[in-house]
């Protein structure tokens, strides 16, 4: 064990990891966040707390983690380097170590240009892969990336995030093998609607052995209508989101509201149509919840969704 993450207790023993995502309020409201993070108690194993995500200003990801902490349940703090320098990157990071945060999903994050904020400036001082290089190095050789000693070094279980559905296709994989090489614990999936190309993705990183090296954990996330699902095609189109989803849903309940089509949304998606076999260790797949409608935290590359 390299921390002392509830996350990593539950992947190390071979088991089915459950996660979902709970987005920041836009603004000073703490019982957001409490009200979220209560509802998903007893189901999930940890929470995703998004980083300003879609660019949008929230509060920060960091001090929901804090509330969720003193709830009892198990944060993972996501932190864009969009926002910051590798100095206030370290910063944050002993900060949340100091108050038992111990588990982070290291991101690029979405482009400015996507939220309110369209003029802000860009830092991207690091990559998302230097990014989880730095986090290593703190954990595992105890200095800061400027080569200083740390006191008492963040022992954090590092994430990131993967597409499986983005072109280039064929860097996928690639891309992956780097994210393990520069030292991630885990991986967080973009949410998946085309499990042919998803399968597709997984056979090339069974051929270069990277799921004996790291856990994958599958994106899932239900359409609550057919309009959810034509949204996701026209602005996240590399999502492959389901225009034979949008299609069955359509023609199962009629081209009514979108809220009749949500109330049975189970029906033409057929609940766990992704739903992995156990087994293998690329099986031990959780359900992100609602990680990706979304809220930000992928590897999209074309400047919505961070890497």
């Amino acid at each position: 064990m390299k921390t002392e993450s509830a996350l990593e207790k539950i992947l190390a023993a071979g088991h089915l990891a459950v996660t979902s995502e709970c987005g920041p309020p836009r603004g000073a409201v703490p019982e957001k966040v409490k009200e979220k993070a209560e509802k998903l108690r007893g189901y999930v194993d940890a929470i995703n707390v998004t980083d300003n995500q879609t660019a949008m200003v929230r509060m920060s990801s960091f001090a929901a983690c804090l509330i969720i902490r003193q709830m009892g349940l198990h944060p993972i703090l996501q932190m864009v380097t969009r926002d910051r320098n590798r100095l206030a990157m370290q910063s944050d990071i002993l900060g949340a170590y100091s108050h038992g945060i111990n588990t982070m999903l290291c991101l690029s994050g979405d482009h400015p240009c996507f939220g309110d904020h369209p003029m802000a400036a860009n830092v991207y001082d690091l990559d998302s892969i230097q990014f989880i290089q730095m986090v290593k190095n703190m954990r595992d050789e105890g200095k800061f990336q400027g080569g200083d000693e740390i006191l008492n070094p963040p022992k954090m279980f590092i994430g990131a995030a993967a597409n499986p559905f983005a072109d280039p296709f064929e860097l996928r994989v690639a891309r992956l093998a780097k994210k393990v090489k520069a030292g991630a614990d885990f991986i967080q999936t973009q949410c998946i609607y085309d499990l042919p190309r998803f399968e597709k993705w997984m056979q090339g990183v069974r051929d270069r052995g990277l799921h004996e090296k790291i856990h994958i954990l599958a994106g899932v996330t239900p359409f609550k209508s057919a309009g959810m699902a034509k949204y996701m095609n026209q602005v996240h189109e590399e999502q492959s989101a389901g225009h034979e989803c949008a299609g069955r849903d359509d023609q199962a309940h009629g081209r009514g509201s979108q809220g009749q089509a949500g109330r049975r949304r189970s029906q033409p998606l057929r609940g766990d149509h992704t739903a992995p076999q156990r087994g293998e260790r690329r099986g031990r797949f959780p359900h992100h919840g609602d990680r990706m409608g979304r809220e930000g935290a992928g590897d999209r590359e074309k400047g919505r969704t961070p890497s």
